[in-house]
């Protein structure tokens, strides 16, 4: 059977409705020649699908150390996307409890993050001394960090302090940037962001939005020739969500212009690994931008949706589990066994 024939046979997507030529396109480019694909799921909100179950440690957390506060507050996101983080506003409050969670829940690394100040930056300065401690009393913790807008001395900085992965978002058009975030900055901005971290060891990992817009795919393909032109360990798309913004300023990029990108995103990056990020439409949205992930050859998924293992299978690629950050080096020792041992 067609790639097409199977995806009706999996009980998952009865109410999803696929681009019959876009699952030709991919079947007919198949995905054999892609690594095994990794499902993360991250332990910073609770998950389980009808195939996976989640961890119930709190084994990768994220940490904000502006709580919910930032300034630049996006048309997509009205800071939102930082309240379900742990705050931690002053340095010592992070080590605390980072170190408790190392005794008592198994923690085996986190995510810092914060919101941006008026010119999308960030001030970790404070926080690197207990970086550097965590790092010293733990060499084996993963810490991975949203970097925002910096230059190389700041980069070098936090590759010092022993960041372990650097996450930052690039953004393609002068538009997105001027009208969604609000912000004074150019695209050469972002660019120049990127060239610092990749002058540093540190495993860089952008993040491209799609749809970021207002549901309009603009400025992406854009971003993807900046990303493609510097050695990241990985890039990791998202999906827009409207339901953190204002009503009727959105809407939903169709899953066919997702799928499409998907594949313009897995040729562009070669061997590096492609991923799709813990951010996207919820329901059939997801279900179908999944499958089409997995389809396109994606590398990892983080949360995926019901179905995902049945297509992984119906595609022939293998997978492992992971409750890390998506963004953690693919390949590392977090998998699902060690991460939730008793």
């Amino acid at each position: 059977m067609s790639w097409l024939d199977n995806l009706k046979q999996i009980e998952a997507f009865e109410r999803a409705d696929f681009d019959p030529a876009l699952v030709a396109k991919m079947e007919a480019r198949g995905v054999s020649k892609y690594s095994k694909i990794r499902f993360s799921s991250p332990t910073f909100k609770e998950y389980e699908s009808d195939e996976i179950s989640g961890c119930g440690k709190n084994s990768f957390p994220a940490f904000s150390i502006t709580a919910a506060g930032c300034a630049l507050n996006c048309d997509h996101c009205q800071k939102k996307i930082l309240e379900p983080m742990i705050p931690a506003l002053k340095p010592e409050i992070l080590d605390q409890k980072v170190r408790d969670m190392v005794m008592l829940q198994g923690l085996q690394g986190f995510l810092l993050s914060g919101g941006s100040d008026k010119k999308n930056e960030i001030n970790y300065e404070r926080f690197y001394p207990v970086i550097e401690g965590l790092k010293r009393d733990f060499p084996e913790m993963k810490i991975a960090i949203h970097t925002a807008l910096l230059d190389e001395k700041a980069a070098k900085r936090m590759e010092a302090a022993g960041v372990d992965t650097a996450m930052t978002d690039i953004i393609g058009a002068q538009e997105t940037i001027n009208q969604v975030y609000h912000l004074d900055r150019s695209v050469d901005d972002f660019e120049q962001t990127l060239a610092a971290l990749c002058a540093t060891k540190m495993d860089v990992v952008p993040h491209i939005v799609i749809g970021l817009h207002y549901g309009k795919i603009l400025g992406e393909a854009n971003a993807l020739e900046m990303v493609a032109r510097y050695p990241v360990n990985s890039l990791v798309l998202v999906v827009i969500m409207p339901f953190y913004a204002k009503p009727n300023t959105f809407t939903v990029p169709d899953t066919t212009e997702v799928g499409e990108f998907f594949l313009k995103a897995r040729d562009k990056m070669g061997q590096r690994k492609l991923l799709l990020g813990c951010a996207r439409p919820p329901g059939v949205h997801k279900l179908v931008t999944d499958a089409y992930a997995i389809m396109a050859g994606v590398d990892g998924i983080a949360f995926p949706a019901d179905g995902a293992v049945s297509v992984a299978r119906m595609t022939g690629r293998e997978f492992e589990l992971a409750y890390s950050c998506c963004s953690i080096k693919v390949g590392g020792d977090m998998k699902i066994r060690k991460a939730c041992a008793a």
